[in-house]
This record gives structure tokens, sequence and C-alpha cells, in this order.
């Protein structure tokens, strides 16, 4: 059997990485989800303003604390250098209602911290989710479950 390449190491603790950062913020631990943030990191919501620097990002999470709570399940997780790809399902639950929608998000990652944080979802997707979402205030057998 093979030695693993500084190539795969590198790759695997950079999905690490990554996962370590999301589950934080599944976990509502924001003090956790800032170290594996650089300082300048920038953060994309394909569509939406652009928000720069870790505090920026973290406090957008801080915000919602009590608020909304953030849940995540990763699919598909892959890396090629610096690059993390994710394929995942998202949820975004606000009191009664709870939005769960696909992502696929890119993550840059350089010396074990998050540089570049970018998502792509489809809107049309996240309008059928709101409208599941409010369904299911009505008929709870319809709250869709990770």
């Amino acid at each position: 059997m093979t030695e693993p390449s500084v190539q795969q190491i590198e790759a695997a603790a950079n999905i690490r990485t990554v996962e370590t950062f999301l589950d934080a913020l599944a976990d509502d631990d924001h003090d956790a989800a800032a170290t594996v943030l650089a300082e300048d990191v920038v953060y994309q919501n394909v569509g939406l303003p652009t928000i720069y620097g870790r505090s920026a990002t973290i406090g957008l999470f801080r915000r919602m604390a009590g608020r909304a709570a953030f849940d995540v399940k990763i699919h598909r997780i892959a890396a090629d250098g610096a690059a993390v790809l994710t394929e995942r399902t998202d949820a975004l639950t606000l009191g009664p209602l709870r939005l769960q929608f696909w992502v696929c998000g890119v993550f840059e990652v350089h010396n074990g911290r998050i540089t570049l944080w970018r998502d792509y979802f489809d809107f049309l997707d996240m309008f059928k989710a709101t409208l599941r979402a409010i369904a299911a205030t009505v008929f709870p057998a319809l709250r869709p479950t990770m």
C-alpha cells in the first residue's frame, strides 16, 4: 500500500476545515466557525451582495442567533488543491418556517483558513422551499427533515 501524497494530505485537511466550519455554524458555535475563517475571507451567495471579512461574515450569523437556525447535510465533498467543492442541503429555520434547499459551495482554503466561501443556489428552489415551509405550518407532515 502506498503512502498518501502531499496533495492528498492537503486535500483531506482542507475538507476537514470546511466540514468543521459548516458543523460549527450548524451548532451555533460562532467562535469555532470564526477560527477557520481567514481575516479577509470573501463570502458570496451568488446573486446577493458579497460580504467581506471574518467579522462581517460571523457577525451575520451572530445576528441570526435566536431568530434563525442553520442546518446542513453534506451530500458530496471533494478537494483539488486549495479548492473544496460541496454539494449539500442547507436548512434555515425562521420561527415555524423551515426552508430546505440545495446548495453547491466552493471554498478556498489556504494554510488551514477559508479565504473564499461562494455558494450557488437556485432562487426558484428557494421560492419553492418557502412555499413548502408555509404549507408545513398548516400541514406539519409536510415539514422537511434532513
